[in-house]
């Protein structure tokens, strides 16, 4: 955002978040003033709340109705205002730290940890077994075509592929300097995402999307626990817009999950997969000789990020920790 919210619209929005998870009810103006004791009157609010929604970090959605998040209000929320989880986390700390790798098999071990987790947030959960990142690019050629994207990939080990993407509208002028820069960081090892030039971050969302998604031949084994917590939230009613989302995670559940090195937290379009649109993904790598394995939760929007993002490091680490 161009202008920064002022601290009076941070209360605001970060009162409207918890309010909602809470109770998946928009909220008004005075609800927010008698439950979250903020110090200004309900016109303060109201206008407050206007200015946040003409910016599309609310939403309402009736007529007369009191406002809810939008998906941008989420990620702002999650990127600015989380707030430290609640000593539940410390129940959940205490249960990891009595594990031992007493299971038949890593298989168990997962099944275990990723019951646990849903349990603890009521989330679905996933979790991938360790595998070996090999692939190392040495060559990304960025070629358009009408309104697509054609990445040319060629690895170290000479093995060639592409990727047809969709080329965001003004994005075709990024791409010869895109190039230029994935070149020169490929020429020092790897893609930094942190130091792409605000310039080219159209075109780079784009690609690095697509470089972090698992392809549908990804092999990884990923263990799934919670699916009928996922299914049962109001968010999936419509048989519709579920369907997409069953088939993924029947048919290619590695995919709900991207391959980057860095906790990460998805939320509605941001995903790759357009199945999570309605969705939030909250995941974290870790680390052991066998290579690199991610935890995730995959839920509504509508979720207690703080806990959610603090449960999959947690797990991240203890999975670490007895797997070294």
């Amino acid at each position: 955002m161009s202008k920064p919210l002022s601290l009076r619209q941070e209360q605001v929005l970060q009162a409207t978040v918890h309010h909602y998870v809470d109770t998946m009810e928009p909220v008004g103006s005075r609800t927010l003033v008698q439950r979250f004791g903020i110090p200004a009157s309900s016109a303060t609010i109201r206008s407050a709340m206007g200015a946040l929604e003409r910016r599309g970090l609310l939403q309402q959605p009736h007529t007369s109705a009191g406002r809810v998040p939008s998906p941008m209000g989420y990620r702002h929320y999650v990127d600015a205002l989380l707030p430290e989880p609640g000593i539940a986390v410390q129940h959940l700390e205490r249960e990891l730290t009595g594990l031992s790798l007493r299971w038949a098999g890593l298989d168990d071990l997962l099944m275990h940890v990723a019951r646990r987790l849903t349990d603890f947030t009521g989330l679905m959960s996933l979790i991938t077994q360790p595998q070996q990142e090999n692939r190392q690019l040495e060559t990304i050629r960025l070629v358009p075509s009408g309104d697509r994207l054609l990445v040319m990939l060629v690895e170290a080990s000479g093995r060639a592929s592409h990727l047809n993407l969709r080329l965001p509208h003004g994005a075709e002028t990024e791409l010869t300097a895109m190039e230029r820069w994935a070149s020169a960081q490929l020429e020092q090892g790897d893609l930094n995402w942190e130091a792409l030039p605000r310039q080219l971050l159209s075109s780079g969302a784009v690609l690095r999307n697509a470089l972090e998604q698992p392809t549908p031949t990804n092999s990884t084994q990923v263990v799934v626990h919670g699916l009928s917590r996922l299914v049962s939230e109001p968010e999936f009613e419509s048989t519709s817009s579920l369907r997409p989302l069953l088939e993924l995670i029947d048919e290619q559940p590695g995919t709900l999950i991207s391959r980057g090195e860095s906790a990460r937290v998805w939320i509605g379009d941001e995903h790759p997969q357009p199945a999570l649109e309605a969705c939030a993904v909250v995941q974290a790598p870790y680390h052991c000789n066998e290579g690199l394995g991610h935890v995730a939760l995959v839920g509504p929007m509508r979720m207690a990020y703080a806990t959610a993002r603090a449960a999959v490091k947690r797990v991240a680490r203890h999975l670490e920790l007895l797997l070294a």
